[in-house]
């Protein structure tokens, strides 16, 4: 049950990351020049509000990582961390591969 679970959020993860991809990509085509959403762009239209509490969290917890990691991670395509995310779920929900050569019990 865990595992198709996994797979199924998994994938509806990947059809969305599909969807921000085909959506910049026609963004992209239109405006003449690469466009994409990012993390902090598709996390303000959600709620700014959290998205602002995060972002003080992480200034307040980590201020020593703020400025060369954490700024760069809100930059990062949505389409890129959806999919990334969703082939992690994807493989944690894979069935175990039958070990050949060995007895088992």
């Amino acid at each position: 049950m865990i595992r198709f679970l996994l797979r199924f959020i998994g994938l509806c993860l990947l059809a969305t990351a599909f969807v921000f991809l085909v959506y910049d990509g026609e963004r992209s085509i239109v405006n003449q020049h690469l466009t994409y959403t990012d993390l902090e762009q598709a996390w303000a239209l959600v709620d700014q509000d959290h998205l602002n509490a995060a972002q003080n969290w992480l200034k307040a917890k980590a201020a020593w990582a703020w400025d060369p990691y954490f700024e760069k991670l809100f930059e990062i395509p949505i389409w890129a961390i959806l999919a990334i995310v969703a082939m992690i779920l994807i493989l944690l929900g894979r069935k175990k591969r039958p070990l050949i050569g060995y007895a088992r019990n």
